[in-house]
C-alpha cells in the first residue's frame, strides 16, 4: 500500500511540476495559480517562484519515494522526518487551495493537494523497514 500511495504521490507531483514549468516558460495559465491574481503569463518574479516550487516538489516526491524503499531504499529510515515535512507541505497547500477566492483554482487544485496529503499521509504513516530490502546475508 505504502508503494503504491508513493507513486500516486509522484504522479501526481509530476503533474504539478509540469504544469508550475510551463507557468515559468510563459504559459498563460495565471489564473489557475496564485488565487488567480496574475491572470495570463505570470511576471518575471512569479515565473521564478514557479521554478522553486518545481524544484520544491521534486524533492518531495523523493523524499516519498525514499520513505517508501522505492528510491535508495538505505536512506529510508533518514527520510522518516522528512516525511512529515511533505505532509504538512500538503495540508498548508490543502488549506490553501479551499479557501483561494478562484473558483477555478479551488476546483483544479484542492483535489488534486487532497490526493498529495493522503497519498504521503499513507507513507509517513508506515515502517520504513516495510519493504527495505535487507542489508544481512542470509543464512
Amino acid at each position: 500500500m505504502k508503494t503504491i500511495a508513493a507513486w500516486f504521490f509522484t504522479i501526481v507531483a509530476a503533474g504539478v511540476i509540469l504544469f508550475q514549468l510551463a507557468l515559468a516558460a510563459g504559459a498563460p495559465w495565471g489564473e489557475w495559480a496564485m488565487g488567480g491574481a496574475f491572470p495570463g503569463q505570470f511576471p518575471p518574479t512569479l515565473r521564478v517562484a514557479a521554478v522553486v516550487q518545481a524544484v520544491l516538489l521534486t524533492g518531495m516526491a523523493l523524499v516519498v519515494l525514499t520513505r517508501a524503499t522505492v528510491f535508495v531504499p538505505r536512506w529510508a529510515r533518514h527520510a522518516r522526518w522528512l516525511i512529515w515535512v511533505v505532509v504538512a507541505y500538503s495540508v498548508i497547500g490543502l488549506i490553501l487551495n479551499l479557501i483561494t477566492p478562484s473558483a477555478g483554482e479551488r476546483a483544479l487544485w484542492a483535489p488534486v493537494t487532497l490526493i498529495m496529503l493522503v497519498s504521503s499521509l499513507v507513507v509517513a504513516s508506515g515502517s520504513a523497514t516495510a519493504n527495505a530490502p535487507s542489508i544481512h546475508p542470509s543464512k
